[in-house]
């Protein structure tokens, strides 16, 4: 029975080709417009996993979905991380000149705007998805209107890319998570990251004597992001990635935190995916 996998979007999405890259061809996807009907397909059983991006090198951190991962018990099994490319695309013969609008994700039009600016007759519009916008064009026989998209959505839809690689910058890259109900899938001697929640009190050098555990402990920090506790004013939750080569200096590193901080939790332990 092929694995039932929620992504943001819709087939032809940038969460789409994590699917098929981190899963295969035999799934079956479950597409949710938002972040939060995507942690609910697997809450509800609609959907096994979830692929959602985090952050992305150019926007930084997609900040709600921290806290869509803690709030909702979730677990990162898995991590991919995916170049981005943006092609300019639209129905088959239509030319640069034909194009009254495009359509895309803000994010898109945003990671394009030299490109665009170079063409001010084009009018811009937001869209809630890249694909989904693609996909419209090709239903309505959309003349005069093109899209934002990765080459997924021009397969998918039949359309033709006018323009390809028209994002400014080109080492634009996303991470995205793979999200389970249940922790930790693989064996100990193939986690070599973690992600981990904590609160620290409001001393001087708190931070700092947690981070010096995991330096102790032989952990490499490789992100941290701190975000307000809506419950509690001026009081901050960290969200921290950490890579290691045992897993036991983590196994330490762990019984360590669950003393020294508040309200700890391990998000997932996982592989070290490589970054493009």
């Amino acid at each position: 029975m092929p694995l039932k996998v929620a992504i943001q979007g819709i087939k032809g999405s940038n969460h789409h080709q994590v699917a098929h890259d981190f899963f295969g061809d035999d799934i079956n996807l479950v597409e949710c417009l938002s972040f939060d009907s995507l942690i609910d397909s697997v809450l509800n059983g609609s959907a096994d996993k979830a692929i959602m991006a985090l952050e992305n090198s150019i926007a930084g951190s997609i900040i709600p979905n921290y806290n869509l991962v803690y709030h909702n018990d979730m677990h990162i099994i898995g991590e991919h991380y995916l170049s981005i490319h943006h092609h300019l695309m639209a129905l088959p013969g239509v030319t640069l000149e034909d194009i009254a609008e495009v359509h895309s994700h803000p994010m898109a039009l945003l990671q394009c705007k030299v490109f665009l600016k170079k063409h001010p007759k084009i009018k811009l519009v937001e869209d809630v998805d890249t694909a989904l916008t693609a996909k419209r064009i090709q239903e309505n026989q959309l003349g005069n209107i093109a899209a934002i998209a990765p080459k997924m959505a021009s397969d998918l839809y039949q359309l033709n890319i006018v323009k390809a690689d028209i994002q400014t910058l080109k080492n634009n890259a996303t991470r995205f998570i793979v999200l389970k109900r249940q922790n930790k899938i693989l064996p100990k001697e193939e986690i070599n990251k973690a992600s981990m929640r904590f609160v620290t009190d409001h001393k001087r050098g708190s931070l700092a004597t947690v981070l010096n555990v995991m330096s102790d402990c032989n952990l490499n920090l490789t992100k941290i992001q701190s975000l307000p506790i809506i419950e509690t004013p001026w009081k901050y939750a960290f969200f921290v990635d950490v890579t290691f080569e045992n897993y036991e200096n983590f196994a330490k590193a762990k019984s360590l935190l669950e003393i020294m901080s508040e309200d700890f939790r391990v998000l997932g332990e996982y592989k070290n995916a490589l970054k493009p």
